[in-house]
């Protein structure tokens, strides 16, 4: 797959999801990149597996295919694949999968023995075992009812070995998987699987079991360890010769530095007899690690980054291409669809400042998911904020009201404190002849000082009270009673004894 080939590609609508390039290509389907749609801008990265236009018309290769899905759906294991959804539409049948970040085991191989290098032992030993336990878990799967599906895979190879940057293998493809009840049986005479990577008995059509596995399992892991293939020929003929009768040597001999325990594990694992081999993936896949010892996911992922970075780098920036182009789209729509609520936008309206100008084709529309699916995305768009200048007067507007509510409580304490000050206490008030007649012109020394309020009303006169001025409305208090006048003709009484008194006001 060329990745400039996969970005000119045109994507294409089925159901829910937007088809786009090809991630890799083989004899029945081809995988792409995918985009799971749904309501309020929902969007995820999928791997879609669609069977060849020509195979789709194949009833059994269809049966074939639906297999894979039914059966895949029963495994769920971190170590396998996870099938999504199965959509078919016209002509179009396709296998959603989770897309994994990574590089297929054989594409690793081939990288590191271009440069001249091999995959470290323990990087090798622990994607195996994780391929293992995979395996394991798609033996012990198990129907709805709780029986056995014995399933098979019958087809492990470097191909169908998924390593992500997570540090974990994964198995897929399930395509050629025996399982008990599945709808397409093989025909007598006829091979599933690649040569190179088939046991024995599975070359000789008899019974397989999950022991087939094991041994495809191990040439895998051969294979990891020395860089070269185990079963190589000019032809299929030499291949089946050698697996059903070559010599099988031992690790060791093609990369001496590799341990004795190590070549007892992977020549168990190749016992042409089934019975000699391992009983389980799981038993061999904790022998790894108990006799040999295995990477940790962390130093898996960090080998296949550095290894697949050129790969890795390429993906993402086309990952990242169709997020943009899924999301651009999924605002466009959106737009439309609030341009229409509104009665519509004139051809020839002026574009307003800030709003994207969008025209949908109907290219662009055969890439979107159905308009009928994404009302919600209407009701949650929000509305514009409003401009910036808007947004300052406001503010300012509600400063100014506040400090003009602080500035009003201010002054009526004021007024009151004022009034309370200013009222007559029950002191003798001088008699009008003794109070001085102030004159018309006041000096600056008989001028009352005034303390502004924060009001706007005037400040009083010099020749009315300063607490008439800016008094409450409430009633004023009754003058207080003035004294009669004494009479001082006689500035003394006396009482009925004789004896004298003095009137104060008289002295």
């Amino acid at each position: 797959m060329g990745s400039g080939e996969a970005t000119r590609s045109t994507p294409r609508t089925v159901g829910r999801y937007v088809v786009y390039g090809e991630i890799a290509s083989g004899g029945m389907a081809t995988v792409h990149f995918g985009r799971l749609t749904g309501l309020a801008g929902f969007a995820r990265s999928v791997a879609i597996k669609r069977l060849h236009a020509h195979f789709a018309r194949d009833p059994e290769f269809v049966k074939m295919f639906l297999d894979e899905a039914r059966l895949a759906a029963r495994i769920t294991h971190p170590n396998v694949v996870a099938t999504l959804d199965v959509v078919a539409a016209d002509d179009d049948l396709l296998l959603v999968m989770d897309y994994v970040r990574g590089a297929a085991l054989s594409q690793l191989v081939r990288i590191v023995r271009h440069a001249g290098e091999r995959i470290p032992p323990l990087i090798a030993t622990g994607i195996v075992a994780g391929v293992l336990q995979g395996l394991h878990a798609a033996h012990e799967a198990r129907s709805e009812s709780g029986e056995r599906l014995d399933i098979v895979h019958r087809d492990v190879s470097p191909q169908n070995v998924l390593v992500g940057t997570d540090g974990v293998a994964r198995v897929l493809d399930f395509g050629v998987a025996k399982a008990a009840g599945r709808l397409q049986t093989t025909r007598d005479g006829q091979l599933k699987g690649k040569l190179a990577y088939m046991a024995p008995e599975q070359v000789h059509g008899t019974n397989v079991t999950r022991r087939t596995d094991v041994y495809a399992a191990s040439v895998v892991l051969w294979e990891a360890l020395t860089g070269e293939r185990l079963f190589k020929g000019d032809n299929e003929a030499n291949v089946l010769a050698r697996v059903l009768g070559g010599p099988v040597p031992a690790p060791s001999t093609v990369v001496p530095s590799l341990p004795s325990s190590l070549d007892r594990i992977v020549m168990r694992g190749l016992a042409r007899e089934a019975g000699e081999r391992y009983a389980t993936a799981r038993e061999m896949a904790q022998d790894l690690d108990a006799s040999v010892g295995v990477a940790s996911a962390a130093e898996i992922g960090d080998w296949v980054e550095r290894v697949a970075a050129q790969e890795l780098e390429q993906r993402a920036r086309r990952i990242a291409e169709i997020e943009r182009g899924v999301s651009d789209d999924d605002n466009a729509l959106t737009e439309v669809r609030i341009a229409s609520s509104s009665g519509g936008v004139a051809p020839d309206a002026p574009t307003p400042v800030g709003q994207r100008t969008t025209e949908v084709t109907t290219e662009r529309k055969l890439a979107l998911p159905d308009p009928s699916s994404q009302v919600s995305s209407v009701t949650l768009a929000q509305p514009s904020a409003p401009p910036v200048e808007v947004k300052k007067r406001r503010r300012g507007m509600w400063i100014a009201l506040g400090i003009a509510g602080v500035g009003l409580m201010l002054g009526l304490a004021f007024v009151v404190g004022v009034t309370r000050t200013s009222v007559p206490t029950s002191s003798p008030t001088p008699t009008p002849t003794d109070t001085p007649t102030p004159t018309s012109t006041p000096t600056s020394t008989s001028t009352p000082t005034l303390i502004p309020t924060p009001t706007d009303t005037p400040p009083p006169s010099a020749s009315e009270p300063a607490t008439t001025a800016s008094a409450p409305p409430r009633s004023a208090p009754p003058p207080p009673r003035r004294p009669r006048p004494v009479d001082c003709s006689t500035p003394y009484t006396t009482d009925e004894k004789g004896h004298v008194h003095f009137k104060p006001q008289c002295m």
